[in-house]
């Protein structure tokens, strides 16, 4: 007896499957918009925080030096190197000693803040007036120089009631002045500290359109970074992940969200010796931020140490091993970003993101070659993980850890094909 026959034709007939994608039109427009995938540019993988009264023209130097200093001790010999506790050894540790120092050398610094907000304190408005020029005069300067930032801008006073006139006066000198030298850098960027609602994030925009309209900027010039440090910021008052709402009411001017480590610790009742970035309350809210962010091209960063390598080799080395594991479990977690509070923090910084993707591109490089030419083996990759296998590769590429040539020699593919791979667009020919 023969099986049932396959019907030739189908029950949805074309009116209906266009009723249904007229009814879906709209949801089909919201995701998206809501959800246009990772840019694919550059991430850096820190965001350097320095007192804006400290900043000068040397301040890229200065930081580069201390942080030599800090390498020389912490490796001061290949059993020192050994004992910083790097997912490294032999050959791959010394290729990782290498490139940090030669990042030291040509930009030690990805991505700058100067600050007008905790770190600088409550001044004179003359003091921070002058401040606030200053700086707009110095940061082309600093993203002009061969060693200098992918990006630089300014972390100003919160948008709260008590400090908001000033922060914006301080944000409003800066823009001004920026402007009266030049055209707008590139690379220039806030951080929109301390945000409690919607509401605010929405009056940024705002603030954002008024600068633009003002100085005759194109729409969308103006662009930044929303720090998450409040509880209010993960939870509402109704319920609702408040995060979720900020990156929608901020649209495409919001880049980034920052995790305030200390702030939301202690807004969370953490002792002050328990509060870290790997603290179960830092945990959650990261968790809320990383779904919240997850296909919107939001990206994320971590929150920082208060812990310096300063002191005995002893105490510089225990501070590099401690900031290193904790740049480690912030890359496993999936937040490839993090504040940087001291020069020292750069060694272990580096050391631990380099580290990261050295020991990963064997196999990811494997892996992702499998994937392509269709082999069975251990593991059977689905189309989302190459993806992430991809992303992972092209995010190892970008911050130098390894370059092209490698990725091809081991996955067999270039740099056009890694990225439309990374980001689910067609591949090349």
């Amino acid at each position: 007896m023969s099986g049932p026959e396959t019907p030739s034709t189908t029950a949805l007939s074309a009116s209906f499957l266009d009723r249904l994608d007229d009814e879906l039109a709209d949801a089909d427009a919201q995701l998206s918009g809501h959800y246009p995938g990772d840019p694919g540019t550059r991430q850096p993988v820190h965001t350097v925080y320095v007192n804006a009264d400290l900043a000068d023209e040397q301040l890229l130097a200065r930081w580069a030096a201390g942080a030599r200093e800090v390498l020389a001790v912490a490796a001061a010999d290949p059993t020192a190197a050994a004992a910083l506790e790097l997912p490294v050894a032999g050959d791959d540790l010394a290729a990782v000693l290498a490139l940090v120092r030669a990042k030291l050398d040509a930009e030690p610094i990805e991505d700058l803040r100067l600050d007008f907000e905790d770190g600088y304190g409550n001044r004179p408005d003359e003091e921070e007036d002058r401040d606030a020029i200053r700086v707009a005069a110095l940061l082309p300067t600093l993203l002009g120089d061969p060693a200098g930032p992918l990006l630089a801008g300014i972390r100003f006073k919160s948008l709260e009631k008590p400090t908001r006139r000033r922060g914006l006066r301080t944000l409003d000198l800066v823009v001004s002045g920026l402007l009266a030298a030049g055209p707008l850098p590139a690379g220039f960027l806030v951080t929109l500290p301390k945000v409690t609602s919607v509401d605010q994030v929405s009056a940024m925009v705002g603030i954002c359109e008024e600068l633009e309209r003002v100085h005759g900027l194109p729409a969308g010039s103006l662009r930044f970074e929303i720090q998450i440090e409040t509880t209010q910021a993960i939870l509402g008052a109704d319920g609702t992940a408040t995060v979720a709402g900020m990156i929608g009411a901020a649209g495409p001017r919001c880049v980034a969200l920052h995790y305030g480590t200390f702030d939301y610790s202690a807004a969370c009742g953490v002792a002050a010796s328990q509060q870290s970035l790997a603290h179960p309350v830092a945990d959650h809210a990261k968790a809320v931020m990383q779904v919240a962010a997850a296909g919107t091209g939001v990206r994320l960063s971590d929150g920082s140490t208060n812990v310096m390598p300063i002191g005995s080799p002893e105490q510089i080395r225990a501070a590099v091993v401690l900031h290193a594991g904790l740049v480690t479990r912030s890359l496993r977690a999936a937040y490839y970003q993090g504040w940087d509070m001291h020069p020292g923090h750069l060694v272990s910084r580096y050391l631990a993101t380099y580290a990261f993707y050295r020991q990963g591109l064997p196999a990811a490089a494997a892996r992702l070659r499998a994937y392509l030419n269709k082999q069975s083996g251990g593991v059977v990759d689905e189309p989302a993980t190459a993806q992430a296998l991809a992303a992972f590769l092209m995010r190892g590429v970008h911050c130098g850890a390894i370059d092209d040539d490698e990725v091809f020699e081991q996955a067999g593919v270039r740099r056009d094909t890694l990225d439309a791979m990374a980001r689910r667009k067609p591949l090349p020919a």
